[in-house]
């Protein structure tokens, strides 16, 4: 769920203004996945522009205090979210951590890089949720290291409803900046897409696995 309307807007206000959402319905993006995309997410680009790398860790410092009082550490699902896990735990004054897709495969075989310690509080961020598997994957590694998840904050969600029930399968909170509804609220109220876009994008989105441009 997004935290509020207002910040919603905002996020999917900068998001669109550095490009770091890309819309295009006419000319698709195929996903690793495989699935065909009229939307593209690339989150990591707000790490290149100050004045919103400083909005979206304020914004999203505030928001887990608000929730979750100071937890003991925060962590980052590598790659995406370590940047912007790092300007969090900075802001908050925390340790951080990163939890990589699996263990490497040489030297300490460490799955979870950083300090933590079993029975603190975590709270995970992460940059952008699709179905969420990858996400849970690193809250399952923490579990697995004896640590209590009290939840996960993300920039922006494509709002699929195999995310919300993977979610409420594991008991994971999930808070968001922005979210695909308010995405397209935005774009169509900043022109940025048109009535017959808005619509392929809806579309698109109730059925991501069987969409096809054609």
């Amino acid at each position: 769920m997004i935290f509020n309307k207002e910040i919603a807007r905002k996020t999917a206000e900068v998001l669109l203004q550095v490009n770091a959402i890309k819309l295009s319905p006419s000319e698709p993006f195929t996903w690793a996945s495989g699935w065909k995309s009229p939307i593209y997410c690339d989150n990591r680009i707000i790490l290149s522009f100050p004045p919103i790398r400083n909005y979206i860790r304020e914004i999203m410092g505030k928001e887990i205090e608000k929730l979750y009082g100071k937890p003991d550490v925060i962590a980052g699902v590598a790659t995406g979210a370590i940047g912007i896990g790092v300007l969090v735990a900075e802001y908050l004054g925390l340790p951080f951590i990163y939890v990589r897709p699996e263990a490497k495969g040489h030297g300490r075989q460490n799955q979870i890089e950083g300090f933590v310690q079993k029975g603190q509080n975590v709270v995970v961020v992460e940059d952008l949720i699709s179905t969420g598997k990858s996400s849970l994957n690193a809250v399952k590694a923490l579990k697995e290291a004896e640590v209590h998840v009290k939840g996960m904050v993300a920039i922006f969600s494509y709002g699929f409803d195999v995310a919300t029930e993977n979610f409420k399968k594991e008991n994971i909170t999930l808070h968001t900046l922005s979210n695909y509804e308010s995405l397209l609220e935005q774009a169509l109220a900043t022109n940025y897409i048109a009535q017959k876009e808005l619509e392929t994008l809806s579309v698109w989105n109730s059925n991501p696995s069987e969409w096809n441009a054609n």
